[in-house]
């Protein structure tokens, strides 16, 4: 019989991935301690909302700021080393502000700073740390990797982080930022024991500004239909998730009567839910394939706007919200899988921020729009927009989700290289603008 270690990380996924997964978990729980903890200090320092929503505005900005610039480092350099170095100026960062909390210097714009910083560094921690698991273990084994480490999120950022974070708040406004640093600290020193992980190989020359990089990489995008075609699902299906989920706690406690307490169990139906889907994961990727898969996670998407925006039961929302964790964990594992089974290595870190970049371009966009619909025509506005918007985009992608399953490597580092350089401008290709 397995042991339970065989059985959280297979023994055929070696022992790098061990300390890869070891490292991620330790990292997200800390994540997820300052989840609850972070808006918790910047609320109690001001009581202006729009300071506390900036403090939110700090985990997408720097995405969208210095995403494309970490996917071509992250190409670049050593990624073991960049994460290393990443996460070690964030736990640097958090430590400066426990500083401050424990002498009551700090203030509400120190802590949004902070946040800023540790922001940034995150992006490159994770577009350097998204490239390491291709790197690690075969493409077989892509699925049953990336669902374990969807598991760590789910488990430690999403239901073990937050109420931990807010009960030490509660102890000292410092408490839940040392622990932080000090799960960050060990995600460092787990992810050293890796074996070294070889730079890149690149055919482009050496002296190829990050600029340059970042174009080769668009450019590659812009020619590999199947991967194209992923990220602009991704991009259109986070703008309408983002629409009704911006202002989901007002729907919660107003429309459904819910109450904060239940709005928080809201969320954590949904954390459960991935949890399930977790250990159904294996079995699913062995009997159906990838391409059922995902039309089926995205008609529940359709499905679920559509129930929301009909429902005024508490009970329902909470069945919805749980088969929205199933399926959400389902789609995140396999859509990370495929788009890693078909990017070149050289590239990996480049595609992964455009797709992140997209998320988090969509998540702005939605909530923008989920927040004029709900103030001009009420809550449940958002949750019609999204079932429109989502079924349209199904049914526009619903041939391609087959060729996006199928699709094979096409372009290793050489040939993506010389489509690159065909693309340039006077060699019949489009120029990308300046």
């Amino acid at each position: 019989m397995p042991s339970l270690g065989d059985l959280v990380a297979p023994r055929r996924l070696g022992r790098d991935f061990r300390w890869l997964l070891a490292s991620s978990w330790t990292s997200n729980l800390g994540d997820g301690i300052a989840l609850a903890a972070a808006p918790l200090l910047i609320a109690s320092l001001t009581p202006s909302p729009i300071l506390v929503a900036a403090g939110a505005m700090m985990q997408f900005l720097p995405w969208l700021l210095f995403g494309l610039l970490a996917g071509a480092v992250a190409d670049r350099h050593d990624r073991r080393r960049l994460v290393m170095i990443a996460d070690g100026l964030r736990a640097v960062i958090v430590l400066a502000l426990v500083a401050f909390l424990v002498t009551g210097q700090a203030s509400v714009w120190m802590v949004l700073a902070t946040s800023f910083l540790y922001g940034t560094a995150e992006v490159f921690a994770d577009s350097a740390g998204s490239t390491l698991l291709p790197m690690l273990v075969k493409p077989a084994d892509l699925g049953i990797g990336n669902a374990r480490m969807q598991a760590g999120y789910l488990v430690a950022n999403q239901l073990a982080g937050p109420p931990l974070g807010a009960f030490l708040f509660a102890v000292g406004s410092f408490w839940p930022f040392l622990l932080q640093v000090l799960c960050v600290s060990l995600a460092v020193l787990l992810i050293s024991r890796i074996a070294r992980t070889p730079v890149p190989q690149h055919p482009e020359s050496s002296r190829e500004t990050t600029t340059h990089a970042i174009r080769a990489g668009l450019r590659w995008l812009r020619h590999n239909a199947p991967v194209r075609t992923l990220v602009l699902i991704i991009l259109v299906f986070n703008i309408t998730w983002a629409a009704p989920w911006g202002v989901l706690v007002l729907y919660a406690t107003e429309h459904l009567g819910m109450g904060p307490v239940g709005y928080g169990a809201l969320t954590t139906a949904s954390a459960l839910g991935g949890i399930i889907a977790v250990f159904g994961f294996g079995w699913l990727e062995k009997r159906v394939s990838f391409a059922t898969l995902m039309r089926v996670c995205l008609s529940l998407e359709v499905v679920m706007h559509l129930s929301f925006a009909l429902t005024t039961s508490p009970v329902v929302a909470f069945v919805i919200m749980f088969g929205f964790g199933l399926y959400a964990f389902v789609w995140a594992t396999i859509s990370t899988t495929v788009r890693q089974r078909l990017v070149p290595l050289e590239l990996q870190g480049r595609i992964a921020s455009v797709n992140m970049v997209g998320v988090f371009a969509g998540l702005v966009i939605g909530q923008f729009i989920g927040g004029v619909l709900a103030q001009a025509w009420g809550l449940t506005a958002p949750w019609w927009f999204a079932f429109a918007g989502s079924a349209i985009t199904l049914a526009l992608v619903w041939r391609s989700i087959s060729h996006i399953a199928a699709a094979k490597p096409v372009l290793d580092a050489e040939e993506a290289a010389q489509v690159a350089e065909e693309d340039e401008p006077g060699a019949g290709g489009m120029p990308l603008p300046d």
